[in-house]
C-alpha cells in the first residue's frame, strides 16, 4: 500500500497533466493543446503562484513559543527530517529541512510541557538504516533528555500508522498529546491522531512560507517553483484521502 500511495499522486500531478497535454497535442497536431500545456507549465513555475499555494497549507497555523502551550501527557514528533548517507566508512545521517520538528520536541519537553516524548519509527520499504526514531533517541538523549523519559514506537510508513502505533504506547483512556510536525502537514496529522483517540494540541515548526518583498523575480519561472506547486497538489491528494477515509 505504501507504494501505491506514493504512485497514485502522480496521475493527479501537475506533471502529468502537462506531459498528458503536449502528447496529446502532439498526436492529434494540435499546436492550442500543446502550448496549453506549455502554458500551464509556466504558470505552476511562477514564484507568486507557488508560493500562495504553500502559504494555504500552512494558513491554518501559525509559528509559537513552547511558553505559549499548555501542558499534556507527552509530546509526540513526528518522523520525516533526517536522510541517510552512504560514506566510505559506512552509513551516515543528515537533517532535512524539517528538522525544527525534534529541537521543538526537545524544547517542549525540557520546558515541562509534558513528562514524556515520544518518537516514531519512521521507515519505508526503500530506506536504508536503523529506523528514524533511533536516531532521533541519541540526538535526544545527547542534548540532555533522559533515556528514561523517551519512548519510541514500532516502525511505522505513514502518518496513519504513527497515531495508531503513539495511542498503543499511551496507556490512558482519553490521552493528550503536544502534536510537533511541519505546519503543512498538521491538517491531516492531528485528523488522524484525534480519530485514533488521541486528543491534539498542534505544534506547528518548518514553515516553508517566508515575510519577503515582492519583485519582479516572484514573476520568473523556475524549477524549485514547479516542485512547490507539485508538493501542494500531493498534499491536498493526501489531506483527501483522509478525510474520505474518516
Amino acid at each position: 500500500m505504501i507504494y501505491l500511495h506514493k504512485v497514485l499522486p502522480l496521475i493527479f500531478s501537475p506533471l502529468f497533466l502537462i506531459i498528458s497535454l503536449i502528447i496529446f497535442g502532439l498526436i492529434l497536431s494540435s499546436k492550442k493543446i500543446s502550448l496549453t500545456g506549455v502554458g500551464i507549465l509556466v504558470i505552476f513555475s511562477m514564484p507568486i503562484i507557488s508560493g500562495k499555494l504553500i502559504a494555504y497549507l500552512e494558513s491554518d497555523y501559525e509559528l509559537i513559543k513552547p511558553s505559549k502551550v499548555g501542558s499534556a501527557d507527552a509530546v509526540v514528533v513526528l518522523s520525516g527530517m533526517v536522510k541517510t548517507i552512504k560514506t566510505k566508512n559506512g552509513l551516515d545521517y543528515e537533517w532535512n529541512e524539517a528538522a525544527d520538528r525534534i529541537f521543538a520536541g526537545i524544547d517542549l519537553f525540557k520546558s515541562d510541557k509534558a513528562p514524556i516524548l515520544i518518537l516514531t519509527g519512521g521507515k519505508v520499504p526503500w530506506s536504508i538504516g536503523v529506523p528514524e526514531g533511533e536516531y532521533l533517541r541519541d540526538v535526544a538523549i545527547k542534548l540532555g533528555v533522559p533515556e528514561k523519559d523517551i519512548l519510541l514506537t514500532e516502525n511505522v510508513e505513514n502518518t496513519d500508522q504513527e497515531a495508531k502505533a503513539t495511542k498503543k504506547l499511551l496507556l490512558l483512556d482519553n490521552p493528550k498529546v503536544i502534536l510537533v510536525t511541519s505546519a503543512f502537514h498538521m491538517p491531516r496529522a492531528q485528523l488522524v491522531f484525534e480519530v485514533a483517540g488521541i486528543n491534539v494540541i498542534p505544534f506547528p515548526v518548518d514553515f516553508k512560507t517566508g515575510a519577503r518583498k515582492l519583485t519582479f523575480m516572484n514573476f520568473i519561472p523556475s524549477a524549485s517553483s514547479f516542485a512547490d506547486t507539485s508538493f501542494f497538489f500531493r498534499e491536498m491528494i493526501g489531506r483527501t484521502y483522509y478525510n474520505l477515509k474518516y
